[in-house]
């Protein structure tokens, strides 16, 4: 599954459409956006074709891969933790994604 560079698990959300977040406000809160500052490298096993950003609302950049938004769980609290996976709340899906671009279930 993609990781940071931290190693915390990255998220997409089903109800988001490729190149926008439908997550803002309580979502976020619970599910925050992971902003980058800079270019987005590929760790190992990552395809760096398949990494972007967008822009959110306010202005700040998003890491997409394979043009899916990714969020951390607010609940992760250490690297490698995975305790929302496969859960629906806000309306979608949230599951991990797996280096080739597909969602986990």
């Amino acid at each position: 599954m993609l990781r940071d560079g931290r190693g915390y698990v990255l998220y997409a959300f089903t109800k988001d459409t490729s190149g926008r977040s439908s997550c803002a406000g309580a979502c976020a809160k619970a599910w925050p956006p992971y902003i980058v500052t800079s270019s987005v490298v590929a760790g190992k096993g990552v395809d760096q074709r398949r990494l972007g950003t967008i822009l959110r609302t306010g202005g700040s950049r998003q890491a997409t891969y394979a043009g899916r938004p990714l969020y951390y769980y607010v609940g992760d609290r250490k690297p490698g933790q995975i305790l929302c996976q496969n859960v629906s709340e806000f309306g979608g899906l949230w599951l991990v994604v797996h280096p080739n671009g597909t969602l986990v279930r």
